[in-house]
């Protein structure tokens, strides 16, 4: 066999040794893709993203979109050739898998996480929105959640509101802690609440909850500090002057905060918040309307981009990232907070695009 045939063959055998090793090794790596987007001004499967009743509300135009990342599962086995292929190309990302799923989290874990994450960023980007146009939320503290096997297992329940804990009322999620950590482990704390089914007709007819009752549960020791607990985590809960649904299925995360928030103040305000543009966006937000960090950022880009977004409202601690690798015809605005935001739309409507504050690598 001439030299140069065998060679070629030898090279041959050694690309189709690499391609079948290539499909074969697995590697610990997951895969994160853009995802759809949904503009909440608009519909999804029928309904209207955000409905809004009991309050008027105006006509909105053009797009406040938010964005979304498509993930593999926790039992996906990327092979090495899809890594090689994710590292090199702009169709998606790879990211360890711990990233997705630390400690060994199972899929349905995720999603129930990401679930209750978007459960919360919705009742945030209510107030949020709501305290930005001045209109008043109330807010209580409530039983979050109970520890199964706790001393408060079937006396306390998630959603009771806690008026006062040994006859001091408490006014904040901490104040919870603070009055129960007083005693010593083996010792009784009284609790005063509103059971969570009467919490829930008192809103539902627009008043204020009356009866309560005295619920007493006796501490155990924290295994970690020995400190005095009752196995509950108290949390905030709002009252809203008006209703104000979000109708948004299969989604995740509480990354949509922000553009919930734009949606509800642009439905609640005359004029266009918009002037039409197509602007997509992410971010959490919390009640007081400042704008967080979110992952994917990179895929959330190429999503809005490809659906039509001219402009993407990004958190500040994701600029350098977007910045970096930003899909042309779309330009970056920088936000840390839900009146940011308000402002750059207005630029943005204006056309005075030279102001409107920009994303750098650096």
């Amino acid at each position: 066999m001439p030299r140069r045939t065998a060679t070629m063959l030898a090279s041959t055998l050694i690309f189709i040794a690499l391609l079948c090793a290539g499909v074969f090794l697995t590697v610990p790596y997951a895969k994160m893709s853009p995802g759809p987007t949904v503009n909440t001004l608009g519909s999804a499967d029928g309904e209207p993203v955000l409905d809004i009743s009991g309050r008027k509300t105006y006509a909105t135009t053009g797009h406040l979109n938010m964005t979304t990342v498509r993930v593999t599962g926790a039992d996906y086995q990327m092979n090495l050739l899809e890594a090689v292929y994710g590292w090199v190309a702009h169709d998606y990302v790879v990211v360890p898998h711990d990233t997705l799923y630390p400690n060994g989290k199972t899929e349905e874990e995720s999603t129930q996480e990401n679930a209750e994450e978007f459960s919360q960023s919705q009742e945030s980007a209510k107030v949020a929105a709501l305290r930005e146009l001045k209109i008043p939320v109330k807010q209580r503290v409530v039983v979050s959640s109970v520890v199964k096997g706790s001393p408060s297992q079937n006396k306390l329940h998630a959603g009771d509101v806690i008026r006062a804990v040994d006859g001091t009322s408490v006014k904040q999620p901490e104040d919870v802690a603070k009055l129960v950590v007083k005693h010593k482990p083996g010792e009784k704390v009284v609790f005063t609440v509103v059971p969570a089914d009467d919490a829930a007709a008192a809103e539902k007819a627009g008043k204020e909850p009356v009866n309560t009752e005295k619920v007493t549960v006796e501490t155990v020791k924290a295994e970690d500090d020995g400190r005095a607990i009752v196995g509950i985590q108290a949390g905030t809960d709002h009252t809203f002057p008006f209703e104000v649904d979000i109708n948004l299925a299969d989604v995740g995360g509480p990354s949509a905060g922000l553009m919930f928030a734009l949606g509800i103040v642009d439905k609640l305000t005359a004029g266009q918040l918009t002037g039409g543009n197509f602007v997509a966006g992410t971010g959490t937000i919390d009640d007081a309307g400042k704008v967080g960090p979110i992952g994917g950022i990179e895929m959330k880009l190429v999503g809005a981009r490809k659906a039509g977004a001219e402009y993407f409202l990004t958190p500040s601690a994701n600029c350098a990232a977007a910045a970096s690798d930003t899909p042309d015809g779309l330009t970056l605005v920088k936000v840390d907070t839900i009146k940011d935001a308000r402002a750059s739309l207005t630029k943005i409507e204006a056309g005075d695009t030279a102001a409107l504050p920009s994303c750098s690598a650096g």
